[in-house]
């Protein structure tokens, strides 16, 4: 009996996952998958189709994507963040589904409607290191899309992907994201290729006035030297201190100024000793990327 031959294809894989999936499905499991059933039908199913791939299968917390070319997958892979991300506008920072994409154009081994092989297992891993809201594509995509969309991309190296014999060159999307509008109907401003970051000013909790110059000295020292950093966008102090005194939420704050990190934090005086806390927030995800705090004696 003749041995059955393995059907293969090349293909533009996309695997995309829920970031937080397992925190969201503890806290309200119920509507979490409610969520997750009306963006499959309202975003994702048109997406693909209009794109020309399709839904190879869902995975719990995340899909598998399939599509005829790398212009349709990268295409389609941006529609897809933008419209979750006009999606997320109206929901609370702790519900909304926020995902991370990976796309790899290779080889698929055929099985039925499924497919496997190093071609999808590259996509997956890609995936995993992508940023929340973030889109990462291998060398291969990269170079089939970079003449034929409006697109920068950031070059994040080779990298060692678990089960993959050779490392795999990396690339994170630069897109620009749709024209939308904040509550008080100010267009959004796109994010810069480099990483964006906005220094907020200190709140100073010692219950003094007086030490509002501390605190704000602070804060002019910290963009000074992130400044410095050639590899960052950091927005001037003018900008920042605009917000002083004001409660707003940060990832207002974060689409007005166009970045997407804001670092925030406090001083307090007392007794000879200042406390300085401080933390970084990914205003897209809405996590906590980092916190310190700092005792000194004066």
């Amino acid at each position: 009996m003749a041995e059955e031959r393995i059907q293969r294809r090349l293909a533009a894989i996309v695997v995309a996952d829920v970031v937080g999936y397992s925190r969201l499905m503890e806290e309200d499991e119920v509507a979490t998958l409610a969520v997750l059933k009306e963006r499959r039908a309202a975003i994702l199913q048109p997406i693909v189709r209009a794109h020309g791939g399709r839904i190879v299968k869902v995975m719990g917390d995340g899909v598998l994507l399939e599509f005829p070319s790398a212009v349709n997958a990268m295409s389609g892979a941006i529609e897809l963040q933008r419209k979750m991300a006009d999606a997320n506008a109206a929901l609370p920072e702790a519900r909304r589904i926020v995902l991370r994409i990976g796309i790899n154009l290779g080889d698929v081994v055929i099985d039925g409607s499924d497919v496997y092989g190093d071609g999808v297992n590259i996509a997956a891993r890609i995936q995993s290191l992508a940023e929340p809201g973030a889109i990462y594509v291998s060398a291969g995509i990269r170079d089939q899309v970079k003449r034929k969309l409006a697109l920068g991309f950031g070059d994040l190296g080779p990298k060692s992907l678990k089960n993959i014999a050779e490392e795999v060159h990396v690339y994170r999307v630069l897109y620009e994201p749709a024209a939308t509008k904040d509550h008080a109907g100010k267009a959004q401003l796109p994010l810069p290729a480099r990483p964006s970051i906005a220094v907020l000013p200190f709140t100073n909790l010692s219950g003094e006035a007086e030490y509002d110059v501390f605190a704000d000295g602070l804060t002019e020292d910290l963009i000074t030297d992130l400044s410095r950093n050639a590899g960052l966008f950091v927005i001037a102090r003018h900008s920042t201190f605009a917000y002083k005194g004001k409660s707003v939420d940060v990832r207002l704050i974060a689409r007005e100024l166009g970045v997407r990190y804001i670092v925030e934090g406090s001083a307090r005086r007392a007794a000879g000793r200042v406390r300085v806390n401080v933390q970084l927030i990914d205003a897209v995800g809405g996590d906590h990327l980092w916190a310190e705090r700092f005792d000194r004696n004066l």
